[in-house]
Order: C-alpha cells, then structure tokens, then sequence
C-alpha cells in the first residue's frame, strides 16, 4: 500500500471517529450513564442498535462517548509529551554535562515497562481522566526526548548551522530557524505513535481499575465490565472492542504514512 493511501485511509478513520465522538450527544438522546434494569442484557435491535450491558446502559451510547475520552487522552499525550520531550531534548543536546544527568534519568524511566511505570503513577494520584493524562505523559517523554536529542545532535554539524555560530547568530535563533524545521518531521511521526500509544495505555489503566472511574464511559471500561459476560452476550466485548482496534489501526496508518512521506530517505513514488 502506498504512502498516500495509508495517510487517506488512516486519516480518513480518524476523522470519522473523531466527528462520531463529537457528535455523540447530538446524534444520540440517551446518557450514557443512565441505568434502565428492565432493560438488562438485550441484544442488538432497532432500539439498542449495539444492544445493552448488565445495567440496561445502551451499549452505542457509551462506546461513542468513551470514544471521546480515548481520543482526548490519546491527542493530549501526543501533545503534551510532544512539547515537553522536545524541550528535554533540545536542552540536553545543548549542554554535555547537563545531557549526562538528564539521559540518565530518562533511560532510568524507560527501563520501566509502560503499563507498569502508569499503574504506579495512577496509584499514587489517584484515578481521572486528567491523572491518566498526566500519567501516561511520564511515561510517554523520555521516548520523544531521546529521538530530538539524537536528531539535535545530528543538525548541529550540519554545514548550515555551523555557518549560522560562525557567524554570531544567537542561539534562540538556530534553534528557531534551523533546529526546530529539522526536528519537526520525525516529530509529527513519533506523536502518532504516542498517540496510539496512549490510547492503549488508557484502555489498559480503565480495564483494571487503575486509570478513569467507573462512573466515566471509555472503552476500558466498557471492555472490563463485559469480561465476566462475554459468553453470555458477546457483543459486549466486540463493539467496544471493534471501536478501539480501528482507531488504533487509523491511528497506526496515519504515522506510518506520514513517516514514509516526510522520511527524505524514502525514494518518491513513480
């Protein structure tokens, strides 16, 4: 598959799970949170197009709204780690001795598996979809940091910025002209990745108890209140389910379209 069909189609999934999460108090009348026990267990219907769970909840209205909260943490950790791993970065590549402390203490932070580094975090501030925010941006700059501080590393003996020093420019503005042009192609790429990343992480901190309360629909908990009725109503588990892989998947083709296209290593297509 080409460059440009993994950014159409990736994007265009995205996009369209992007405008259902939006949407979702528009599109459908119902809350998501609202309780109906005559209601328990029903299938799939022209009432309850994804049927509902155990407590009567419409199943469709609580997989569009935890759409929302998984694409709001997945792009806010994209964004975040974003901004502050390329600050970590640039600022170590700048100073040798500063780049022995700080690398150190982001190599000690992703010796840490992920999942493990999130559910210690959340156990010590506690469950919200803000503190899972936070959380998984921890876990998520160390990754961006070392991929700005090589490619920093790499600008700086460029022809081009050694000229831009020898000639008495300031540096807030090598960094402004020449280092950040450079570094932002490989960044955009890398925040797919932690986007996706992220959403993962959030689903795996709901489906244990670890990451947003019980009380807030996400396909974490959608997916861990189903696990004990799957084989009574498995459809439970396949549309939350179904939601999270094709946005991952969406997710997944946008960066590796986006990396294939904005990589000048990459020869164009004929």
């Amino acid at each position: 598959m080409s460059r440009r069909a993994d950014i159409v189609i990736g994007g265009g999934l995205l996009a369209a799970m992007i405008v259902l999460a939006l949407l979702a108090p528009y599109l459908l009348t119902g809350d998501p949170r609202a309780l109906s026990p005559g209601n328990r267990l029903l299938a799939p219907s022209a009432g309850h197009w994804f049927g509902t769970d155990q407590l009567g909840r419409d199943l469709l209205t609580r997989v569009l709204y935890g759409a929302r909260i998984s694409l709001f943490v997945g792009f806010s950790v994209a964004l975040l780690s974003s901004l502050v791993g390329t600050l970590v970065g640039m600022v170590s590549a700048s100073d040798r001795r500063l780049d022995a402390i700080v690398m150190r203490v982001m190599d000690g932070v992703m010796s840490i598996p992920a999942i493990l580094l999130a559910i210690a975090l959340m156990a010590v501030i506690g469950g919200s979809v803000l503190n899972v925010i936070v959380a998984v941006t921890i876990v998520e700059i160390p990754r961006v940091a070392r991929l700005i501080r090589g490619i920093v590393l790499s600008l700086r003996e460029q022809p081009y910025v050694e000229a831009a020093v020898a000639a008495g420019t300031s540096r807030p503005m090598i960094v402004w002209r020449h280092l950040l042009p450079g570094v932002m192609a490989p960044l955009i790429v890398q925040a797919t990745f932690v986007w996706a990343t992220a959403m993962i992480l959030e689903a795996g901190l709901s489906f244990i108890g670890a990451g947003t309360p019980p009380s807030t629909p996400s396909w974490g908990n959608i997916l861990a209140d189903a696990r004990a009725l799957w084989q009574i109503r498995p459809t439970l588990i396949f549309f939350p389910g179904v939601f999270l892989f094709v946005t991952l998947l969406a997710v997944n083709m946008l960066g590796d379209g986006l990396r294939d296209l904005l990589d000048p290593r990459q020869a164009p297509e004929t």
